[in-house]
């Protein structure tokens, strides 16, 4: 039974790669899972973090995204909890 967060680390995948894993996520988390962590790096470019930001904010399955203090993290906010 999954609750609360998923991570998903997409560290080494390219955009097509994230993108595939991160639909993969959003099809298999359950109705307890209120948030998806997604961990993409931002040393070696922010091509990962542009997409996210840019594909998924505007997802129907995504309430908001979140920015926290760590540069390479990026949060879904699925359902408030």
């Amino acid at each position: 039974m999954q609750s609360g967060t998923l991570r998903l680390d997409l560290h080494g995948m390219n955009c097509c790669q994230a993108q595939a894993a991160i639909d993969g996520c959003l099809r298999r988390a359950g109705g307890s899972v209120y948030r998806v962590e997604l961990v993409h790096g931002y040393h070696r470019g922010t091509e990962l973090r542009s997409m996210i930001r840019r594909v998924y904010s505007r997802h129907s399955r995504v309430l908001r995204l979140e920015l926290g203090l760590n540069p390479g993290v990026t949060e879904l906010v699925l359902r408030e909890y």
